[in-house]
């Protein structure tokens, strides 16, 4: 009995993630941003490439991170979606100490934290972000991001990220470019 559940739940949560890239085996442990600073990630941060992300199917999407008193950041991700402009607001928590680039973020009090892991940031121009999740160690759902302080990045920068995507072992062959044209124009 065990054994057909474990063969068949993959089966019946892959059309839940159907927007996400699911890939066989358990979550890559990428190298995060060594010596990372909190504070000074702190700020707007423009999306402009994307795993496909269920969550996320508007444009102009940017998050503002603003650290609190506590040592955890207030996170407002925002999107226009069919004209009209959508917001959401979480919390960032540094989930280990010993390596502050791990991140989790929950945009509910009844939700767990999902990692938000910064590999690389040069904290005034770019960000490459990862998040993973395992699914009983069969598969694994993983969402990625190049953010930017603009609303665009120089090809090489973007093509640097990629690159570090793929030497920690993430596939980013369906990563797609965010749209963050006319965002500033009234809705």
């Amino acid at each position: 009995m065990q054994t057909s559940l474990v063969l068949i739940f993959p089966l019946l949560v892959l059309p839940l993630v159907n927007a996400q890239v699911p890939h066989w085996g358990p979550c890559p442990e990428p190298a995060t941003q060594p010596a990372f600073s909190l504070k000074k990630f702190m700020g707007r941060w423009f999306e402009i490439a994307k795993l496909p992300a269920q969550f996320e199917k508007g444009r102009c999407i940017e998050t503002n991170f603003t650290l609190k008193m506590d040592g955890t950041a207030r996170v407002v991700s925002s999107e226009i979606l069919k004209g009209e402009l959508r917001s959401i607001e979480g919390t960032a928590v540094v989930e280990d100490l010993k390596n502050p680039a791990k991140l989790g973020i929950s945009y509910s009090y009844v939700l767990p934290y999902s990692p938000y892991w910064i590999l690389s940031t040069d904290y005034e121009t770019s960000a490459v972000v990862y998040s993973c999740t395992d699914v009983l160690r069969l598969f694994h759902v993983d969402f990625a991001w190049i953010l930017g302080r603009t609303r665009s990045l120089p090809a090489a920068t973007i093509n640097h990220a990629k690159e570090l995507f793929a030497n920690n072992n993430i596939d980013v062959s369906r990563m797609i470019a965010s749209r963050q044209q006319g965002c500033d124009k009234d809705l």
